[in-house]
Formats: C-alpha cells, sequence, structure tokens
C-alpha cells in the first residue's frame, strides 16, 4: 500500500511539471510581447517629442503681385493738365535808353567789374509785386532716395539669405532659465545687405538686442522687380531656447 501511494505521488508530481512547462511557453511569450510594446512606446515618445520641439526655420514674408493686379497704366490724352496761367502784359513798353558817354575824371581807378563766376554765385532779392514786400526763398526739394520702402513691395523675384547668424544667448537669461521668441523686420537694401533692423514683437526685452545684432550680420541676394533690384522688408523670427531643455 505505501509503495502505491508513492508512485501515485511520483506521478502527480510528473503531471503537474508538463503542465508548468506549458503554462511557461505560454506566459514567456505574453511576457515578451509587453516589453517589446512598452520598449517600442518609450522609444517612439522621444523622437515624438523631439520632432514637436524641432525648431521653425525662418519666415519671410514677402507679398508677390502679378502685372494684372496693378491695373492699366494712366493714358496720355486723359492726363491732367494744370490750365494756363495768363499772365498780364505790361502797360507801357520799357524804353532803351541811349548810352552816354562818361568823362575820365568820373572813372574811379579803384573800381573793377564782376566776373561771369561772380556774378552767377549773387543771389538777386525777390520781390512781390503785387503784394509790395519781399518774399522769402525756399531752398531745394530733395528726395531722399535712401529712405526706407513700403511694408509692400510687389517683387518678382524674393530675396533670398545666404548667410544666417544665430544670436548670442543672453547670459542672464541662461542663468535664469528664461527661454522666448523674438520677431523683427529687416530692411533688405538693393545689394542684399541689412540697412535696418525694427522689432516687430518679443517675448522678453533681454532677447531684443542680441536678435537685432544677429539680424544685422544676415546677408540676403537682392530682390528684383522689372529687372532691377528694389529695397524691401523681410520678417524673420528668431527663437531662443535652452539646450538642456526638450
Amino acid at each position: 500500500m505505501a509503495a502505491t501511494a508513492a508512485t501515485a505521488s511520483y506521478k502527480g508530481a510528473q503531471y503537474g511539471a508538463q503542465e508548468l512547462k506549458a503554462v511557461y511557453q505560454k506566459y514567456w511569450l505574453t511576457g515578451l510581447g509587453i516589453a517589446v510594446t512598452l520598449h517600442l512606446l518609450i522609444v517612439g515618445s522621444y523622437y515624438l517629442v523631439g520632432l514637436l520641439n524641432e525648431e521653425e526655420p525662418p519666415v519671410m514674408t514677402v507679398r508677390i503681385m502679378k502685372y494684372s493686379d496693378l491695373g492699366p497704366p494712366p493714358s496720355i490724352n486723359t492726363a491732367n493738365t494744370p490750365p494756363p496761367i495768363s499772365v498780364a502784359a505790361p502797360s507801357a513798353k520799357p524804353t532803351v535808353g541811349a548810352p552816354v558817354p562818361v568823362p575820365d575824371a568820373e572813372v574811379s581807378a579803384e573800381q573793377t567789374m564782376a566776373t561771369q563766376t561772380e556774378m552767377s554765385n549773387q543771389v538777386a532779392p525777390v520781390v512781390d509785386v503785387d503784394a509790395g514786400g519781399p518774399v522769402e526763398i525756399e531752398q531745394d526739394i530733395r528726395i531722399d532716395e535712401d529712405a526706407p520702402p513700403a511694408d509692400f513691395v510687389p517683387v518678382e523675384k524674393e530675396p533670398q539669405a545666404v548667410k544666417k547668424v544665430e544670436p548670442k544667448y543672453p547670459e542672464l537669461a541662461m542663468r535664469a532659465g528664461l527661454e522666448g521668441k523674438v520677431w523683427v523686420k529687416i530692411w533688405v537694401d538693393k545689394e542684399g545687405k541689412p540697412k535696418q533692423v525694427v522689432i516687430l514683437k518679443s517675448d522678453a526685452e533681454i532677447f531684443n538686442e542680441p536678435a537685432v545684432e544677429a539680424a544685422k550680420q544676415w546677408v540676403f541676394t537682392p530682390a528684383y522687380m522689372n529687372n532691377g533690384p528694389v529695397a524691401v522688408w523681410v520678417s524673420i523670427p528668431f527663437r531662443f531656447k535652452l539646450a538642456d531643455r526638450k
């Protein structure tokens, strides 16, 4: 009887081991699948955060207008011409006097005649005949060719950046952990060089000066209109972000 019980106990142990082997194979595959899934989720999340925090490229806003949007040029025949000004003729014709010789005794030896150059440098007084008084002489109006362009200038070819300079991160902002973005507007002249930089929008005033200094060092290809270079405004954003932050 004792031998029979021992044999049954041994057979039961053998039977339980086979079941454990079958269950082990099942749960091993399940655990492997869960581990692979978690690994893929962690790696995918890392790259997804990197794509979301990727720095945006500089944006240049230049509006292009077609020739059809400009409309037809004004007609020469219908141009506004100023009305003719009628000038009253003098009541009496001026008389021309006959030359009279002057005696030699009345002629001064020190008197000299002015040259043409000296006479051209003299400014004759202007008298208003109607008012009977002097008239102020206004200076000639000069057109400043170095004036900044309009906010919108139609171009056929947009300016392209050929040299980009990243702004220097302020030391105080780096210590304080400050981040931000600055939008600047650059006046690009006919040679493609920055002539003036204006702040459009800024998240923090501490980043304004580094953004302006960096924008002044950019170089562009000039914009073209009617086969000639023109000056335009170009908008560029500068982003200040700490490298150790994701």
